[in-house]
């Protein structure tokens, strides 16, 4: 009976050898026009604009509210007050329910009620059993409504503040992300400041109030509900939950803060000894999502990056300088993103690996992309893009986001449009456009004594940064 088998097993070998065929050979249908799912959007009378997007596959219900605020109109002299206001929202409890009232109700029904603020919005969600919607959305109203801030929980989130700032320069990595933003944003730009201690001993709980009171308000909030609902019983939870929440007639939100680079250029270092390997980051200011060009630029990025990438064949694959290698235009939605390049390679190649950065740059300005280049760019930013709406949860959140930045509703539709028909022309225009090179400043964390040839043959100067830590209040030793 063995000999049975083993010997069909083998008749059987070469018809399964013809039929396997090289990934070369293989072909895939066309990717699928983007189709949003049905969704309803309001408005309340108090201001709330509202989104609803049924979804049954599941027994579960998510929300989210988005407010007009950030850390980027917090004063510069209390650098972590919008953080902290969006960690003790909810970690602070409401005034109905404590804070450990709220997590022991929560847990009891696998739900979750979170808060946050970041650089430029705030948001609270909420996910949640259908069978237990009412109760979780009435919790998650009263956060949003009536949160307390707990005197100790702002302690505790302090606390937790100052720990981050004594680590932030175990990791090289984050060392080299923060610097740069400071290079290019400026050291006192809303979108590069450092938390220091000094910054959160000046915040006090009133400040955390004020801070609320200035932002949240029926008028300048977005929410978005996906799931398992009858949208007629959503309208009127919704209603019986935010309906008699005060809007402020005289909500004003602050200008944008202005942007420009603050390095035109130039070699800076930080060093770190102890390092084997030198984090690399390079790049200049950037621009936005908005921009006619944003659909070429995202193909520049894909013939530049990945697998099959010039910066991947070249610099890793080829000449052997990288562990990690990138370079990718990075817009944002209402202010300038950057350019960004860089990677990690072994002290002793670092001059080589910037070299082989600009070389890259100048030859996507200077060399058109072959036809299979631009094919690979095209249709890997193309399936990326359709992996942006496997559910009806990020769909909704895309939606959002368009609105709460400005954008219009077809955003998602062009771009799409836009990448399918971009040439290789294109390519080289925005790599000429929009690609730097004299502005690109260059940020090295590592060993000085170890990066041979040093980074004196790229530049005749190159400027030291300082990252020891300003001491707290409370010592006067300084922590490195």
């Amino acid at each position: 009976m063995v000999v049975t088998i083993l010997l069909l097993m083998v008749l059987r070998l070469p018809a399964v050898a013809q039929g396997a065929r090289h990934y070369t050979e293989l072909t895939f249908p066309p990717l699928p026009e983007i189709k949003l799912p049905a969704y309803t959007r309001y408005k309340l009378d108090n201001g709330i604009i509202v989104y609803l997007m049924e979804d049954r596959e599941l027994p579960l219900i998510g929300g989210t509210a988005l407010f007009r605020t950030g850390d980027r109109w917090e004063p510069a002299e209390k650098v972590g007050l919008a953080g902290l206001v969006g960690e003790v929202m909810r970690n602070g409890g409401t005034k109905k329910h404590s804070a450990d009232e709220l997590n022991t109700l929560l847990e009891q029904r696998a739900a979750s009620v979170e808060t946050s603020i970041g650089t430029s919005s705030g948001s609270a969600s909420f996910s949640s059993l259908t069978e237990d919607l009412e109760q979780v959305f009435a919790l998650f109203a009263e956060v949003i409504q009536e949160p307390v801030f707990a005197q100790d929980k702002i302690d505790l989130g302090k606390t937790q503040a100052k720990g981050d700032i004594a680590r932030r320069n175990d990791n090289p990595g984050g060392i080299a992300s923060r610097e740069f933003q400071k290079l290019i944003y400026g050291e006192s730009s809303p979108y590069s400041r450092t938390i220091e201690y000094a910054n959160l001993d000046n915040i006090s709980r009133q400040d955390l109030v004020n801070f609320y009171q200035q932002y949240f308000y029926p008028n300048n909030m977005m929410l978005g509900i996906v799931g398992d609902f009858d949208s007629k019983k959503m309208r009127e939870l919704i209603q019986e939950k935010f309906g008699n929440w005060k809007p402020n007639p005289q909500l004003k939100i602050p200008p944008l803060p202005a942007v420009s680079q603050a390095n035109q250029g130039g070699i800076f270092f930080v060093d770190r000894p102890q390092l084997t390997q030198s984090y690399i980051q390079m790049g200049h200011l950037g621009g936005l999502l908005n921009s006619p060009d944003y659909a070429a630029l995202d193909v520049l990025n894909g013939v530049l990056n990945g697998f099959g990438g010039r910066l991947f064949n070249e610099v890793r694959s080829r000449q052997g300088l990288a562990y990690s290698v990138y370079g990718a235009w990075s817009p944002r939605y209402d202010y300038p993103g950057v350019f960004l390049a860089g990677g990690q390679t072994r002290s002793e190649a670092t001059v080589p690996f910037i070299q082989a950065i600009f070389a890259e740059i100048k030859r996507i300005q200077a060399e058109a992309v072959t036809p299979e280049e631009l094919a690979l760019a095209k249709e890997s930013t193309l399936n990326s893009f359709v992996f942006n709406f496997q559910d009806p949860s990020q769909t909704l959140s895309r939606l959002m986001r368009y609105e709460y930045y400005g954008y219009p509703d077809d955003f998602l539709f062009r771009y799409r449009r836009q990448v399918e028909a971009t040439t290789a022309a294109d390519v080289q225009r925005v790599g000429r456009t929009y690609l730097k090179p004299e502005k690109i400043t260059t940020l090295v964390v590592g060993n000085s004594a170890a990066i041979q040839p040093p980074l004196t043959a790229l530049a005749a100067e190159v400027t030291p940064i300082d990252i020891t830590i300003p001491a707290p209040r409370t010592t006067a030793t300084s922590q490195p």
